[in-house]
């Protein structure tokens, strides 16, 4: 005989909601998310900000770099939960008001190819200039090897920082 009881289902951790505010290209945000959410889903699937781009999913490729609180980050490896109360600048942040001079220079020196790494590294090199003025070759290297193009464009991304450097 079928048992009529009825059976509550357990919530996983996995599924517990919660409320994180954090400051998105300037603009304060509330979300109620999963506790687990990754950060880089919030910014695209609950704010549309969808030039922060997902490929690797596990921190390699670079294709999901945001500032996080200054710092540059992997937005697939950060949790709704530790995103709670921080300030996030994203690609869509980045040029406002025009074209961003980092922008401009990736446009003049054919810093991008099919385009899908182009938001990371632009942002990477924006994370790079906040920590350096005038960065060293060494120093760019450093400060992109987190970001990967497929399309092995780095000539012209390496061109358009040294561009930024002599500007």
């Amino acid at each position: 005989m079928a048992d009529n009881k009825i059976v509550e289902k357990i919530k996983s951790p996995l599924e517990e909601k919660i409320k994180i505010s954090l400051v998105v290209n300037g603009q304060e945000k509330e979300l109620l998310v999963n506790a687990t959410m990754r950060l880089a889903d919030i910014l695209r699937e609950e704010l549309q900000l969808t030039g922060t781009k997902v490929s690797c999913e596990i921190g390699r490729c670079g294709a999901c770099s945001v500032i996080m609180d200054g710092k540059l980050v992997n937005s697939c490896l950060v949790r709704a939960y530790q995103a709670n109360q921080k300030e996030i600048l994203t690609i869509e942040g980045l040029g406002m008001n025009g074209l961003h001079p980092i922008q401009k220079a990736f446009l003049e020196e054919g810093g991008f190819q099919c385009g899908y790494c182009t938001p990371g590294m632009i942002i990477a090199v924006k994370a790079l200039f906040d920590q350096y003025a005038n960065p060293t070759k060494e120093q760019i290297l450093e400060g992109l090897s987190g970001n990967l193009c497929r399309c092995t464009g780095y000539g012209g991304i390496i061109r358009a920082i040294q561009k930024l450097t002599e500007s």
